[in-house]
């Protein structure tokens, strides 16, 4: 049996509404091993474009994530800065891009076998 912490499954996803278990509902979160918290873009300058920043994946990183699922929001307008996926790639961290509700889906079967964290965007 793997020993790593899980990250929490996200139960639910609807426009502007993520509800990860254990935790208040979000409009975007970050998920990670053994937690979630909202996911607020003023925290680094995110926006759709460049898109999501280097310091946005920090925090999983320092979770213990050995995979990252990126959301790019339901319409895929959230665009991922290229400096982002460097920084992963540099640690050897498995990283999908995808759009939200596939990353949801996605971000939940990875987390039964591997320590994940993932940046989810619930609009467009």
């Amino acid at each position: 049996m793997n020993q790593e912490i899980k990250s929490p499954r996200i139960s639910h996803l609807s426009w502007g509404h993520v509800e990860v278990e254990g935790h208040p509902p979000f409009k975007d979160t970050k998920v990670f091993p053994g937690g979630a918290r909202e996911w607020d873009w003023r925290e680094t300058g995110t926006r759709h474009v460049p898109g999501i920043q280097p310091a946005d994946v920090q925090e999983l990183i320092e979770h213990g994530a050995k995979a990252v699922v990126l959301s790019r929001g339901i319409w895929e307008r959230l665009q991922v800065c290229p400096e982002t996926l460097e920084v992963l790639a540099n640690k050897d961290i498995a990283v999908e891009v995808l759009q939200t509700e596939a990353a949801v889906k996605r971000f939940n079967e990875l987390r039964e076998s591997v320590a994940v964290g993932g940046l989810f965007h619930s609009t467009c």
